[in-house]
């Protein structure tokens, strides 16, 4: 008999340790429902300047790929005497280019001529409209023209604006 009084409050206990464990298996959907509002909230108000940097980095990018597209122009004015040819495009910066005697490229690392940050390739005229050479980003539209990010940037640009800086 000793033995059924035991089980029976071991039973009883176990019971009662369900019940009480019972509010504390998860969360409520009024309780899930917060958190999801919450957090939808607070990516409505990050979202937009995390994408807006992320457009002014992609400029940013661009810039620095002109201006290292010029120094490599310059390295080759130096071994070749003359710029590459709109035909030569950037191409005679990685690739040794039929004329050229004195190349000692590549003159950009990595061995190839990168993509604009929107996946476009860079346009190259030589002679430019107001130097010996013109290097184009139609930007995040991919054609001429544009205003914002979708705006071009280019050789011109570049030293026009660091011109304005110097005055």
């Amino acid at each position: 008999m000793n033995f059924e009084k035991r089980r029976h409050r071991f039973a009883i206990r176990m019971q009662r340790r369900d019940r009480s464990d019972a509010g504390e298996q998860g969360f409520t959907l009024v309780e899930m429902l917060v958190v999801i509002t919450i957090i939808g909230l607070i990516m409505g108000l990050i979202g937009p300047r995390v994408l807006s940097y992320l457009s002014e980095s992609k400029v940013k990018t661009a810039k620095i790929q002109l201006q290292s597209f010029g120094s490599a122009l310059d390295l080759f004015y130096l071994d070749a005497g003359r710029f590459p040819s709109t035909a030569e495009g950037l191409t005679a910066l990685v690739q040794r280019t039929p004329g050229v005697a004195a190349w000692n490229g590549p003159y950009l690392k990595g061995g190839n001529v990168p993509n604009d940050p929107w996946n476009n390739p860079y346009v190259y005229r030589s002679p430019g409209q107001r130097g010996a050479y013109e290097i184009v980003s139609y930007g995040s539209d991919g054609q001429e023209g544009g205003t914002g990010i979708a705006a071009d940037i280019s050789t011109d640009n570049l030293a026009i604006a660091k011109n304005a800086r110097n005055e």
